[in-house]
């Protein structure tokens, strides 16, 4: 099968701001169905566009395209069909044993593709005006407004408007999951205004006021200065990302997790998946599997289970 060009689909993407995974083949062992140079997008649905093995391939690359994706991280994933060939895990490279693999061993190379984080910033003011010079080099995207800024997916929101309805600002933010919500404001004027505010303990973790790191910032180029190296560092070093995609379906049944990011987080990248998206072990060859339209799915005695491809369902189906 020849190497499918999906170069115009990823800059449609880009330009789009929908997070992506370049999937490409590097190493296949025969008789794998691939060729080096196949690829494959991988969206955050779980989607798969391309071509970069059979159904339990993609199922060992679905996942940890998704790991991929929470993290931030490119990885060299190596499809293994048992475990008598060694292959180290080393630093980004990730090895996953797929029982129901028909072919030889694999190595695909994961490269996430995510959009620049989004500031929603509040305000008209000198320190506004330095933002918008300063963010698009740090690879911010700004979105300033005088009043109330649309949140959705916005990674951070600051507040520098010096006065107004900062709470009803700050609160939308909030009710919007945006993880970093900063307020320019004295300690005093900070503390009155989250003071008036009914907020939780961790809605209140989420206020950062005075924003920006303590440099000793006081011109509006140094107080920008410091909020844009806030930013960087709860992105890079805290993990900060904008709030995830709700899920539209229904709620999932006992045996499947929904794997939401978390700091805490210490499962590997063929477990860990997006917040809309779920996981399951399937129980013909313990693999888990990332649940999508098209995973392979039984139900028996109103239990849902899945699979990692027809086979194993087909098998359980015909041993209950």
């Amino acid at each position: 099968m020849a190497a499918v060009d999906l170069s115009d689909r990823g800059r449609e993407l880009l330009a789009d701001r929908v997070p992506f995974v370049e999937a490409t083949v590097v190493r296949a062992q025969v008789p794998a169905s691939v060729r080096p140079g196949d690829g494959a997008i991988v969206l955050s649905d779980g989607s798969i566009e391309g071509f970069v093995g059979g159904q339990c391939a993609q199922g060992s690359v679905r996942t940890a395209a998704l790991g991929a994706i929470r993290d931030g991280r490119s990885v060299l994933l190596r499809v293994l069909p048992g475990e008598e060939e060694p292959f180290p895990e080393t630093p980004g490279a990730h090895v996953v044993v797929n029982p129901c693999l028909s072919g030889g061993a694999l190595e695909i190379f994961l490269r996430p593709r995510l959009p620049d984080p989004v500031i929603g910033v509040v305000g008209d003011s000198p320190i506004v005006s330095v933002l918008r010079e300063l963010a698009p080099p740090l690879g911010f995207v700004i979105e300033a407004g005088a009043g109330t800024p649309v949140v959705t997916g916005a990674t951070a929101v600051v507040v520098a408007s010096h006065g107004g309805d900062e709470a009803a600002v700050i609160r939308a933010a909030l009710d919007a999951g945006v993880g970093f919500v900063g307020l320019v404001a004295s300690q005093r004027r900070g503390a009155a205004v989250l003071g008036s505010m009914e907020l939780g303990h961790g809605e209140r973790g989420r206020v950062h006021s005075p924003v920006g790191l303590d440099i000793g910032a006081s011109t509006p180029a140094e107080i920008a200065l410091s909020i844009l190296a806030q930013l960087t560092r709860e992105i890079r070093v805290e993990g900060l990302a904008a709030p995830p995609a709700l899920p539209s379906s229904p709620a999932p049944s006992p045996d499947v997790e929904s794997a939401l990011p978390s700091h805490e987080d210490t499962t590997t990248p063929e477990t860990r998946v997006g917040a809309a998206v779920k996981s399951a072990v399937d129980p013909v060859c313990g693999m888990t599997v990332t649940v999508g339209p098209t995973t392979p799915r039984l139900e028996v005695g109103g239990r849902e289970s899945w699979f990692c491809c027809p086979g194993c369902r087909d098998r359980y189906s015909a041993e209950v």
